[in-house]
């Protein structure tokens, strides 16, 4: 697969989370139409969302969406129209994303990561698989 990746540069990706990613005792974060905003001086060093949408504004990636459902990530999709979406949420959000994409005119590749616990709020993922989806096809980033 990484070599089918490797013609969609990082301009054409972007990287979906789901906000209850954050770590809600502790998070400063503010919800938004445009998904959940994250301050630029954010404190918490160890949120996943932090660490992901860092590495994915570095690999230079079209943009990152944290959002609180499948429908503003979709709706994210159709206007930022990227080729390559990465997606982490719970299984049942990742397959009714996928399906919605495939709906779209010219379907983006999906990659997906499922979240190791979830539950709506404090959820987990494994941070070292997803900086390697963001990076998959990239070659030495």
């Amino acid at each position: 697969m990484p070599e089918e990746l490797s013609g969609i540069p990082p301009s054409e990706r972007v990287l979906l989370l789901p906000h209850c990613l954050r770590p809600s005792d502790r998070c400063p974060g503010r919800p938004s139409r445009e998904g959940f905003q994250c301050p630029l001086d954010c404190p918490v060093a160890d949120c996943p969302i932090k660490v992901l949408r860092a590495e994915a504004e570095r690999l230079g990636y079209k943009g990152v969406c944290v959002a609180p459902g499948g429908a503003l990530a979709l709706r994210y999709v159709q206007e930022k129209r990227p080729r390559l979406v990465v997606a982490v949420a719970c299984p049942k959000e990742l397959r009714e994303g996928e399906e919605a994409v495939k709906g779209l005119g010219e379907a983006p590749r999906v990659l997906s990561l499922p979240l190791l616990r979830d539950g709506c709020v404090d959820t987990e993922v494994d941070v070292a698989a997803a900086l390697r989806l963001l990076r998959e096809g990239l070659g030495g980033s």
